[in-house]
């Protein structure tokens, strides 16, 4: 793709960046096949080839038009269309430079800033995010079912195993967000399965959000600082640990990219980038163990759903169905499995109406098979598709316990 971007912007490095990744799209719109949007919509600007075109014109004009505002905001950056594209077009990281660009020079309209600073100001801090959690269940009778579905339930911890003696590895896992509220038992867990095989893990509490929101929304300059909050909370444990462990694939996807994010921060960039080497999903984790795996549940037939940040974006999707059938579960067939289940992060609050219809065509190919539990491995998925089906939804690793000995 030729581009004529201003010499200002490309003595940047977003702007060289941005038109590295223009020049190596060739236009073949293989992309638009396995994207969720343009397959539900069918319209050209709301497929990759389409909003490459939108912020391609969007940098060289140096104006952010309002089609192209909703064209990208539509876009969940489920990234399916980069494991499609035949010339490894980096459209993740352009639709990021894209939203960066917009969001600094296109005021947004009152309801739409107010649903962005809330999102910004309460997801990320538990604490803060407890207190509407509350609020929300004292409301619960008077919201609609889908949104009463959602609400994060009082946490319920277990008690901590044992510490382990003489472990064989020492992990550090993150307790995230969102995820501490919605989905605590995803964690606790884990500690009690790899405990059991001989790992002690370490846990951070003041480790706060990873920063994913914020970039997925523009806010550049907020998702950096929790970047760096993060690194600073963890700085003193890294030499200690072999790995650092995410159940949540979303943030996963964005801790292992720190390196890149944060490669112009002087004072950060190596310590990020040492960070992200040790960065692994737990299904990583489980798969590098010399450990063979029984069913940790009474349930038999199982379908299991891969977000897109596990497939597309760490490209470890085959993981969870691997381990699953190792530990004799029976996986019925789902169609579609590349395609998004509408979550997306703040996808589903942003852009409810896709966020359900994309949710519900998910939930029809899970169920297509008569499953008996729905497995994933992000709490977005796991709050969003539990919201739209009877079926109950867990984490994968909440099935799998090691044989003993």
């Amino acid at each position: 793709m030729q581009t004529s971007l201003p010499e200002a912007f490309t003595a940047t490095g977003e702007g060289r960046r941005a038109e590295a990744i223009l020049r190596s799209c060739v236009h073949c719109g293989f992309c638009n096949a396995t994207c969720p949007t343009y397959q539900l919509l069918g319209d050209e600007l709301d497929g990759p080839r389409g909003r490459i075109y939108l912020i391609k014109d969007m940098l060289e004009q140096e104006r952010v038009d309002p089609v192209a505002v909703q064209h990208l905001d539509r876009c969940l950056t489920c990234r399916s269309c980069e494991t499609t594209c035949p010339s490894g077009v980096a459209y993740g990281e352009l639709v990021e430079i894209g939203r960066n660009y917009q969001e600094a020079r296109q005021p947004r309209g009152l309801i739409e800033r107010l649903q962005r600073r809330w999102l910004l100001s309460v997801v990320p801090y538990p604490r803060v995010f407890a207190r509407w959690a509350a609020l929300g269940r004292l409301a619960g009778p008077f919201l609609p079912r889908r949104l009463r579905k959602q609400l994060p339930a009082r946490p319920v911890r277990r008690p901590p195993p044992e510490e382990v003696a003489n472990p064989v590895r020492i992990v550090l896992l993150l307790d995230g967000c969102a995820q501490r509220l919605s989905t605590p038992e995803v964690n606790d867990s884990l500690v009690e399965l790899l405990a059991a095989l001989g790992i002690r893990t370490l846990r951070v509490p003041e480790a706060g959000c990873c920063g994913a929101l914020a970039l997925h929304l523009g806010a550049a300059s907020q998702a950096r600082t929790a970047m760096a909050s993060v690194l600073d909370s963890l700085s003193a444990h890294l030499e200690e640990v072999d790995a650092v462990i995410s159940t949540a694939s979303g943030c996963g996807v964005t801790l292992k990219d720190y390196g890149r994010l944060l490669a112009d921060e002087r004072e950060s960039a190596a310590q990020a980038a040492a960070f992200a080497d040790k960065v692994m999903d737990v299904g990583e984790l489980l798969a590098s163990l010399d450990a063979r795996w029984r069913r940790a549940l009474p349930v038999e037939r199982i379908a299991v759903h891969v977000p897109c940040t596990l497939q597309h974006g760490q490209r470890r999707g085959d993981l969870p169905a691997k381990l699953l059938e190792q530990a004799g579960y029976s996986l019925v067939p789902v169609a579609d499995g590349h395609l998004c289940c509408g979550s997306a992060g703040s996808y589903a609050v942003l852009q409810p109406e896709l966020a359900e219809r994309l949710g519900e065509n998910k939930v029809a190919a899970l169920t297509n098979g008569e499953p008996e539990l729905i497995v994933t491995a992000n709490v977005g998925c796991q709050v969003h598709l539990g919201a739209l089906t009877k079926v109950p939804v867990r984490h994968w690793i909440e099935l799998l316990a090691p044989e003993p000995g």
